[in-house]
């Protein structure tokens, strides 16, 4: 799976290593492009999820703000609801699009 913005790739990784959290694709710390990716100061915190960090991607001077997100410390209680540890895995919205 790739996360890409106008032929970009800002992360990559194979289908087995992504979790998939409502209907988004998190994709492991390893696999992204983590200089294309800049800390957003948006505050965040999902109720079952715990404190977001969202992020601005940055592709050819262009600046999506806040299309990429993760939770660098999720709840015990949201990791158990899921089943795995999304520790810092990052997803993406809007204009990054993601495909096989």
């Amino acid at each position: 799976m790739k996360a890409h913005v106008n032929g970009t790739v800002i992360a990559e990784a194979d289908e087995s290593e992504l979790i998939r959290i409502e209907g988004n694709w998190y994709f492991p710390p390893s696999s992204v492009k983590s200089e294309l990716l800049e800390q957003s100061p948006t505050p965040y915190t999902c109720p079952w999820k715990g404190e977001c960090q969202y992020f601005t991607v940055v592709v050819d001077g262009e600046r999506l703000q806040d299309r990429a997100w993760s939770y660098p410390t999720p709840y015990p209680s949201g990791i158990e609801r899921v089943g795995k540890d999304f520790s810092n895995y990052v997803a993406f919205w809007k204009e990054v699009q993601v495909s096989e």
